[in-house]
Formats: structure tokens, sequence, C-alpha cells
């Protein structure tokens, strides 16, 4: 915190008014259902995005990064429109715009940027970037906005003003999840339920390997899974895939005849909600271990159902249990990026060597691997 208010200070000659952090994410269980009106449990990452930010009354927005080369990006707010910026400064300039379209009066800032969470990886960097910045100004406005409402309007800065069609997970779990705690989110209504999900207590580690494939959700595959399951929810006739009861599914498939896309996509989207439920149920009931196989399911419909998966992430996955965890899947939007490995405390030196092995063997860059401990979400630090 302090190296982010000396570099404000050197920036900007001032003193910030505060300092913020919002974190990046891990999703347990729950791929590609929050756009679908389904279930999504995330939880909170160490690692998070810091900005220290001040006012400014003259319709001025002054950005920077310590982790982009380049000086101070300035930017006039009343010049700010949809996806007219395509570097990082999207993320943040994005939910200015956002907030002032809702009506909000933000006449400004001077904001110096830093994060720890890795880019590209699938651990939402640009959810923590966008959560970070409407905390700090619905506090410094005094905006009176609820944590969901940050969210609500930071996913409206990332699919209008940036371009990415995200659903809403992302930036609910950097704004709302809680230490120690997996975050059981309804993404219709919005409403959440904190799980207790201490894994270290229970003797068990859950390994976070980035396998450094980059993906990029404004890149049109993803915008393809998204306008796919809206045309299933159609040729069903329901608002949404989440709208498919998982005893009716057989029925729905087979109303869907030979449209093989469409079976593929409705199938994963109601046997994933199906299986963020079951995890639910097994942590509420003690019965953590118990949810390896439920991982496992969820990367098989991932990977052939949804089809985002990738040669590094199937042998991640492939390597682990070979090794010894307990379970294992890919995590986030897909091709490329990370995947989540539950292992015994014992086994993960075990596994995280099988794993450098396997890619080393199959001539693909060192992954990077580290523990996941569900941590707090946004807060002020000063």
């Amino acid at each position: 915190m302090e190296q982010v208010q000396r570099g404000f200070v050197e920036l900007y000659g001032t003193e910030p008014e505060g300092v913020w952090s919002a974190p990046g994410r891990v999703n347990l269980i729950g791929e590609h259902t929050d756009y679908n009106d389904g279930f999504v449990m995330p939880f909170a990452l160490p690692h998070t995005a810091v900005a220290a930010v001040s006012r400014r009354a003259d319709g001025i927005l002054r950005l920077h990064s310590a982790d982009v080369e380049g000086g101070v990006v300035e930017l006039r707010l009343d010049d700010l429109a949809p996806e007219s910026d395509r570097n990082w400064t999207a993320y943040p300039s994005g939910v200015v715009w956002a907030l002032r379209e809702a009506g909000h009066q933000v006449t400004g800032a001077d904001v110096h940027l830093t994060s720890t969470v890795p880019s590209g990886a699938g651990l939402s960097s640009s959810a923590a970037l966008e959560v970070v910045i409407a905390l700090a100004l619905n506090d410094l406005y005094e905006l009176g906005l609820q944590r969901w409402q940050l969210a609500r309007l930071c996913q409206r800065a990332e699919n209008v003003y940036v371009g990415a069609p995200t659903g809403i997970m992302d930036q609910t779990a950097s704004a709302c999840c809680e230490q120690g705690h997996a975050l059981f989110l309804d993404t219709r209504d919005l409403s959440q339920k904190q799980i207790p999900f201490d894994l270290a207590a229970e003797g068990m580690r859950l390994l976070v390997v980035d396998t450094q494939v980059k993906h990029a959700h404004s890149d049109g595959e993803y915008g393809k899974r998204r306008a796919g399951c809206e045309r299933g929810a159609a040729l069903l006739g329901v608002d949404a895939l989440r709208d498919v009861p998982y005893d009716g599914l057989d029925e729905a498939l087979a109303r869907l005849g030979d449209d093989e896309e469409a079976v593929r996509l409705v199938r994963h989207v109601v046997t994933e909600d199906e299986r963020v439920e079951k995890v639910v149920a097994l942590l509420e009931s003690g019965e953590t271990r118990a949810i390896g196989p439920v991982l496992i399911a969820g990367h098989a419909s991932l990977r052939d159902d949804f089809r985002i998966s990738c040669p590094e992430l199937d042998l991640v996955v492939d390597t682990a249990l070979a090794a010894g965890a307990l379970g294992a899947r890919m995590t986030g939007g897909g091709f490329g990026g990370s995947a989540i490995v539950l292992a015994e405390a014992a086994d993960v030196d075990t596994i995280t060597k099988a794993v450098e092995e396997a890619f080393a063997a199959a001539g693909f860059t060192a992954p990077r691997t580290f523990e996941a401990v569900p941590s707090a979400g946004a807060r002020r630090l000063s």
C-alpha cells in the first residue's frame, strides 16, 4: 500500500485521498452459467489490484499503472465512449463512464494502480481493476451504492464500454467475497450465500495452475458460446437456460433434435448448474473431499460439450489426477488461462512436479502454480 501511495505522490505531487484494493477470483465450479442466469461459486484470491485515488472537479480522468510502460493517460470525461479504447485504460475509464451514464455525479479523478492478479490467466484481472475503481469512487463521491450495485455497473462497463460479453460473476466475486468462504451466487436475482471453505483446516489445498496460455474475453469464441446459449434458450422457449430443469434435460435435448451445437451447449449449462448445487450441498455437509469427482465432471463437460479447453489445460487435469489429485478442472472463460487442482496437502509437491515435467515433455511453456486461499473481497486500505 505504501508503495502505491508513494507512486501517486511522485506522479501527481500530492497525497491520495485514499487507497483501495479488489481481488481477482478463481471459480470453484459454475462455468459459463452466469450469463445463462444460473449458479456460480467463486472465491476471492489474495492477489489484488490496488489503487490510490483522489477526486478532481474539472472533468479530467488521469490514469497510471505501475505495471504498464508509459506515462499518465489523461482523458476527458465528456469524451468517454463505448469501444473507443483498446488499452488497459478501458477498464477503469469504462467504470467512470458507467457511473456517469447511471446518473452519478463523478467529476474526475487521479488514479495510480498496480496489480498482482495475473493477466490473461482467467483469474479476473479486469474485474479487479473495475471493482477497485468503482469502490474508490463510490466512497470518495459518497454515491451510497451497495456492493452488488457496483458489480452490476462494472459488468456494464465491461460489456458495453470494453465490448466483452461477460456475465456478472467476476465483478460480484471481487466486490462481495469473504475470507475463508466461497460465494454461492444466483446470477438471476444476485442472492448470495457465503459457504465456509477452509481446505487447510481439513488437510487439503487448492492449486491454481496458470498454463501461461493467454486468453481474452473480447475475442470471438466467448461471444459465440454466449450467442449459442441464447439461441438454445430461444429454441426451447425459455428466458434462459437456467429455466431448463435438470430432471427435464433429456426431454429438452430431444426437442433440439439434430441441432448438435445447441444440444452440447444446453447440456453443459444445465448439468453445470446441477454441479454447483451439488458442491454447495457437499460443502455444507462437511464432505469436502467428495467435491473432487464433481470438478472432474465439470472439466469433461467444458472440454467435450462446451469445447473451450485446450491441450495445456487438459494436460494439467490429466497429469494432476494421475499423480493423485482429488479433483481438477479448467477454470475461467477457457481457451487458455488456468486450471484448479484439489489435493491432499501431502501430495501438492508431487502433483506440482508431475505437471511441470509433463509440460516440459510436451514442449509447452512452463506453468505457474500457486495455492489459492479464499480471501477477502474489495476494501478500503486507507
